[in-house]
């Protein structure tokens, strides 16, 4: 098992979608979606932790399998501790190539609220 393993826990897709208010308009809702597994970790960078102090999000790396596809403002919870993330990049730009003896897909992601 490798370390990546080791560090994935899991984690639930939260997908937004509309529903009739009664007044014949809409209301945004939030719903469960797709399990998947993923490591994430706190970016603990000078730039990341300078970020932090001047009221900038915290920072995550977000590393899964390469069947799981996060997109651009993708939001998804992390099951251990409820914590709500909001992904932050393309998944696109940070996958292995086919040829590598591992497989894996890392996006940034930011720690988020839903909203209400």
């Amino acid at each position: 098992m490798s370390l990546i393993d080791t560090m994935k826990t899991k984690c639930t897709m939260i997908d937004k979608r509309t529903v009739p208010d009664g007044q014949g308009g809409t209301t945004p809702t939030w719903v469960d979606g797709a399990e998947f597994d993923a490591a994430i970790v706190k970016d603990s960078s000078m730039q990341a932790r300078t970020a932090e102090k001047l009221g900038v999000t915290e920072v995550y790396t977000v590393t899964t399998g390469k069947n799981v596809q996060l997109d651009y403002h993708d939001v998804f919870r992390r099951e251990s501790d409820g914590a709500i993330f909001r992904v932050t990049s393309n998944i696109t730009d940070s996958k292995t190539p086919r040829v590598a003896s591992f497989q894996f897909g890392q996006v940034t992601a930011e720690k988020w609220v839903l909203p209400t």
